[in-house]
């Protein structure tokens, strides 16, 4: 029997390699955006149906679920990529804009999983495999709100395997860095740009972005479709694996933050991105 997956976040980037490839391995799509005309390409494609998601929006959550069921009868893996990154110092940031971010990162993901899970349960299997980040794994400045929604979004995965398993529904967690491919980095530029200027962080800012260009020169190569096949890994492996880490480039600041001491976890990041101030 052809498997179905439901992804969200699937004009650009991620979403749409992931859409691509699974489509290419023969299963049926779900692919979910906020603008489904913005899914025009995708479908054409014969076993893919593009259908309105906004994570924020309850009513388009239940609404796409039903027609990708009513389409495919019914749903095997979701992949909850939708997301967006904050890039700013935390006090320049507006509360409405912390709340955007973890409305799309956390909440907008419990929400998709938890709309899910009866039709899952009713299956008695699932896969849902939650898009975080190497933000999710170590932090760096000026992206706090980014990193603490996606600290967040590793711990609630970790827990919900743990009481998924006996269900026969399995959770896994896809950790990406350093692929420039995607809307993602326009937006976090552009939500940048609004947040409002504090002279004091002037200094600290300048030497962050002149360290940010020589972190994303050194760390540049690892592409959307790179991060589609860790997903589809994940999604089709069939192991209790949870965590995996989809670009190679930062396998080495995940094992400073996982096999090293804290002093030493330290040490590796402060070097890398603490700017040099006079």
């Amino acid at each position: 029997m052809t498997r179905t997956v439901l992804i969200t976040g699937c004009s650009t980037g991620f979403g749409e390699a992931t859409v691509k490839l699974f489509a290419a391995r023969g299963w049926n799509v779900v692919a979910t955006m906020r603008k489904p005309e913005a899914g025009a390409a995708l479908a054409t494609l014969g076993n893919v149906l593009v259908v309105r998601l906004d994570v924020q929006d309850q009513t388009s959550i239940d609404a796409a679920i039903a027609a990708g069921i009513a389409r495919f009868g019914r749903i095997d893996a979701l992949v909850n990529n939708a997301g967006f990154g904050l890039f700013g110092v935390f006090e320049a940031t507006a509360r409405d804009k912390i709340q955007e971010q973890f409305d799309v990162n956390v909440f907008g993901v419990m929400d998709v999983t938890r709309a899910l899970l009866p039709h899952f349960r009713g299956n008695k299997s699932g896969v849902i495999v939650n898009i975080s980040s190497g933000g999710g794994v170590y932090a760096l400045p000026m992206t706090s709100l980014y990193n603490a929604s996606k600290f967040a979004l590793e711990g609630f995965s970790e827990s919900l395997a743990y009481e998924l398993a006996g269900l026969g529904i399995s959770v896994k967690i896809i950790e990406p860095g350093g692929v420039v491919s995607t809307n993602f980095v326009r937006r976090s530029g552009e939500e940048a740009g609004k947040a409002e200027p504090l002279s004091d962080y002037t200094p600290f800012v300048t030497a962050i972005h002149a360290a940010f260009e020589g972190l994303r020169a050194s760390r540049a190569g690892a592409t959307s479709e790179d991060v589609a096949e860790a997903i589809f890994t994940a999604a089709t492996d069939g192991t209790d694996q949870l965590r995996y880490v989809a670009t190679e480039n930062i396998r080495p600041w995940v094992a400073a933050r996982r096999e090293t001491s804290e002093a030493e976890y330290m040490a590796f990041m402060r070097a890398r991105v603490a700017p040099k101030l006079d």
